[in-house]
């Protein structure tokens, strides 16, 4: 089963910073033995309004959240003030709500996870993971994907790819560990010299602590994740579960179930074990490149 913590239902995409005050809200109930229908009886709304809060499905209101913080025995003000700070803050749109306008609903919930994770894993089997991506590459991949689109919508999408970024160069960036097949370094996009580009890029991400590239070669033969691409997403705050999020054509689904999640961590782990060593990368690349 899918999990919800793409968001949604009206409040846009989930923050990390919403699904923690979600958790909170609904360990807080759990304390104080209510159930969803006696804590919507105090706000006067339905049980799943409340399990919606706390699923992080819908914007956090601000009177809701005091009410409900009283109700569950809160009753320090410095406590209730700095609770609903937070309120404020996971409120906010993300840096990505300038898209808004080429960003589908589903692709929010992915960047607001990618930017809070200090952890992300995946799988690629297609193309070179978006946060690798060269300009030309990220043009030439997002054309192929939506013909019909106009180029300032292409420029827009290239745009946001290249921001989403960031998160490597940040103060402490995430570890980007990725599992790619020999396919994606194999087949042509774009002229020689996107793709001769793009293997550079690649080289040079190598070279950074906190990136980690394993190429799965045609020679490693059948592996747990030949159906698709998939990312797995872990974060700094206890209240997060680790997020899986498995693509398709036109969206994601994503997963929170512990199991669930443990199938993939378990398939990226065998993977790994299988994918060319870390040290042998460089020259992997190198020697692809030279092939082009």
């Amino acid at each position: 089963m899918g999990g919800d913590v793409a968001g949604g239902q009206g409040g846009g995409a989930a923050t990390a910073l919403r699904l923690v005050l979600g958790k909170r809200l609904q360990d807080l109930r759990e304390a104080t033995g209510l159930s969803f229908e006696e804590a919507a009886a105090a706000l006067d709304v339905t049980h799943a309004t409340i399990r919606r809060m706390e699923k992080a499905q819908v914007g956090l209101k601000v009177p809701y959240v005091e009410k409900l913080l009283r109700v569950y025995g809160v009753t320090r003000q410095q406590d209730v003030d700095a609770f609903l700070a937070l309120v404020r803050e996971a409120n906010q749109p993300g840096w990505w709500h300038r898209y808004r306008d080429v960003l589908p609903d589903w692709f929010s919930g992915f960047v607001s996870l990618e930017a809070e994770a200090d952890q992300i894993r995946a799988y690629e089997p297609h193309y070179v993971p978006g946060l690798l991506q060269t300009e030309a590459y990220a043009a030439t991949v997002l054309r192929a994907g939506m013909p019909h689109a106009p180029a300032d919508e292409i420029e827009r999408l290239v745009a946001l790819r290249l921001a989403r970024q960031d998160i490597l160069t940040r103060g402490r960036p995430p570890l980007l560990w990725v599992v790619m097949d020999e396919t994606v370094l194999r087949r042509p996009i774009g002229r020689p010299n996107v793709m001769r580009a793009q293997i550079t890029r690649l080289i040079e991400a190598t070279a950074q602590p906190h990136v980690r590239l394993q190429v799965m070669p045609f020679s490693a033969g059948p592996h747990p994740a030949m159906y698709g691409p998939f990312h797995l997403f872990r974060f700094p705050l206890p209240e997060l579960p680790d997020v899986a999020c498995a693509e398709s054509l036109v969206g994601a689904a994503y997963f929170e179930q512990r199991d669930d999640v443990s199938s993939f961590r378990e398939a990226l782990d065998r993977m790994s074990a299988q994918a060319a060593p870390l040290h042998r990368t460089e020259a992997i690349l190198s020697g692809i490149r030279k092939e082009i």
